[in-house]
């Protein structure tokens, strides 16, 4: 597996550092970088402690943890945060625009949502066309009930 350097600033020495999610996957746990009370229905841009100098043609997919919304009941405005290499400045912290749907309290280093570094898309170029030649599957929702 090829292995990249980034260079990486912590806003905060109350959170742990980053690792990957126990050895199991190649995405990577981002922690509350301050107590956060929210009320049903309250907004907020939850700090994550860190900023980073991504390389270039690479960007950061940030999501909700599968356990996020069971244990804070939030979900993430966005659904998936999307950071590109530009966005490196010395003040440019990551955040979690989160909505709560119950009251809830968040604290510093909970772990609220993951991110994976991945390749940006190619350039495409669109060829239009009046017929595409696959098998029609039947429109969206076709596959059916299991």
């Amino acid at each position: 597996m090829r292995s990249e350097t980034i260079k990486i600033k912590y806003f905060t020495d109350k959170i742990d550092k980053l690792a990957y999610i126990d050895g199991k996957s190649d995405w990577i746990d981002l922690r509350a970088a301050e107590d956060v009370a929210l009320k049903a229905g309250e907004f907020k841009l939850i700090p994550l402690g860190v900023g980073m100098k991504l390389p270039e043609g690479y960007e950061a997919h940030v999501v909700p943890r599968s356990s996020t919304f069971k244990n804070f009941g939030i979900i993430q405005t966005n659904h998936q945060g999307v950071i590109d290499s530009s966005y490196c400045g010395d003040n440019d912290q990551w955040f979690m625009p989160a909505y709560a749907l119950r009251d809830t309290e968040i604290h510093v280093n909970d772990r609220i949502c993951q991110f994976r570094i991945v390749e940006n898309q190619p350039k495409i170029v669109f060829d239009e066309v009046s017929h595409l030649e696959g098998e029609d599957r039947g429109g969206h929702g076709s596959t059916g009930k299991q």
